[in-house]
């Protein structure tokens, strides 16, 4: 893993998961690029342009962040960009080769009952960037085990792997797989490639209306340090992301950072 993506908001939680962060590029030797974007405006009333203002300030606010963390060795670098957010976020991933983007759960939500925020959950569903969603206040420790959950083990795209391979490269991993047989389920579901069967310690296979109730029924089991699930065009967890705001009821983890990575299709 190279280059990973940070974007940062006005969150209660900011410090800590730019530390998160850091901690994690540290372990992975990845470069991190933190960055805020915001978009253009004109005061009401006037034609006066204050995206220069905006522009300043976002730099101030990104740079005071940066300045309260230990950076470890890790080449931390700062950017603002002007623009809509999910545009940018992929314009950004392009000129930069970035491998992944670390978010946190809310930004700005204060409700309890959310669990991915609004701007979180545009970035999950809207870019096909894998991305690694990390509990507020999680302080990082090594990735011994994961559990990679997949209701279909077919793989036509084996680089969107990537990100999982090199979290088990870096950490000498345990990964888990978890296949859960849905009622949408084929015959060829539980057929695992090659590719994926190198990264595999053990497979075990469930029977679950969804690939989340399979996880929740499974994880004790494992007792990982990361959940693994995949972006999917169709099926459980694109359901889930098609609201920008995801509900703790609908899906739910603290206990552990969630990778998802970007369709295997």
């Amino acid at each position: 893993m190279k280059n990973i993506l940070v974007p940062v908001g006005s969150s209660k939680n900011a410090k800590s998961h730019l530390q998160y962060a850091v901690d994690f590029a540290r372990a992975t030797g990845a470069k991190l690029f933190v960055v805020q974007v915001y978009n253009f405006y004109t005061k009401a009333g006037t034609m006066i342009k204050i995206d220069h203002i905006l522009e300043r300030e976002s730099k101030a606010f990104l740079e005071h962040h940066v300045s309260q963390i230990d950076h470890k060795g890790v080449e931390v670098v700062t950017k603002t960009f002007k623009g809509k957010l999910i545009d940018t976020i992929n314009l950004i991933s392009k000129a930069f080769d970035i491998d992944m983007i670390i978010l946190e759960p809310r930004t700005n939500s204060i409700k309890d009952e959310v669990y991915l925020g609004k701007t979180s959950g545009r970035i999950i569903k809207q870019t096909n960037i894998s991305a690694l969603i990390v509990p507020e206040d999680y302080v990082f420790k090594p990735i011994d085990s994961v559990l990679f959950a997949l209701k279909s083990a077919v793989i036509k795209r084996e680089e969107a792997l990537n990100p999982l391979k090199s979290i088990q490269k870096s950490f000498n991993a345990k990964v888990d797989l978890l296949l859960v047989k849905t009622p949408f389920y084929n015959d060829e579901d539980f057929n695992v490639s090659s590719e994926l069967e190198s990264i595999i310690t053990n497979i075990t296979k469930s029977e679950n209306p969804t690939t989340y109730q399979g996880v929740l029924e499974n994880y004790k089991a494992s007792n990982p340090d990361m959940l693994c699930v995949v972006r999917r065009k169709r099926g459980f967890f694109k359901k889930l992301w098609e609201k920008n705001i995801m509900l703790k009821k609908d899906f739910h983890v603290s206990e552990f950072p969630v990778l998802v990575l970007s369709g295997l299709k």
